[in-house]
């Protein structure tokens, strides 16, 4: 049988028919819902008559208060299950995750290998360019600064004293 396309038309009315069945069914769905609740209400929440004198009405009190107990039980018996259950869901979730498969970090070793090898072993021989760090830094002349020879104190000054001393200072200045 030979595919052929669906025309955007049709395309069109099919969408729009399930859209209206989905809405349809979620009508539906939602009577349902209120229907069932009403029920439930009806069967656990009976209609109250107000006593009218206060003995009748301290005993509808106390039998209110039994209920909410018995529901606060019922409510924290199924919290509590809640959370067992939680609990197992995340504990089988882990398993999981186990068997899946453990991954290890492999210890890594020291190789000692130039970037050149590196790339030689990477590349294989399609690597001709030198990684040569060092030829494509700027070579910089180190340039060192004679520190005058101050020596002993005494001598400076017994070489200034008198007039040849303030001579060679002049000099030494210009």
């Amino acid at each position: 049988m030979s595919e052929r396309k669906m025309t955007s038309s049709r395309r069109h009315h099919l969408k729009s028919m399930m859209l209206q069945i989905g809405q349809r069914l979620l009508e539906a769905e939602a009577k349902q819902a209120e229907e069932d609740k009403q029920k439930y209400m009806d069967e656990n929440c009976p209609s109250i008559d107000f006593p009218s004198n206060m003995q009748e009405l301290q005993d509808l009190c106390k039998k209110i208060h039994q209920q909410i107990d018995m529901v606060d039980e019922q409510r924290y018996d199924m919290e509590s299950k809640v959370d067992k259950a939680n609990k197992e869901i995340e504990d089988l979730r882990l398993k999981v995750q186990d068997l899946k498969g453990k991954f290890k970090k492999p210890a890594l070793k020291k190789v000692r290998m130039s970037a050149d090898a590196m790339l030689q072993a990477l590349l294989g021989s399609k690597h001709k360019v030198s990684m040569d760090l060092r030829a494509n830094l700027k070579q910089v002349k180190k340039e060192v600064k004679e520190e005058e020879n101050v020596g002993d104190w005494r001598k400076n000054i017994e070489d200034k004293a008198g007039m040849d001393g303030r001579k060679k200072m002049f000099e030494s200045e210009a």
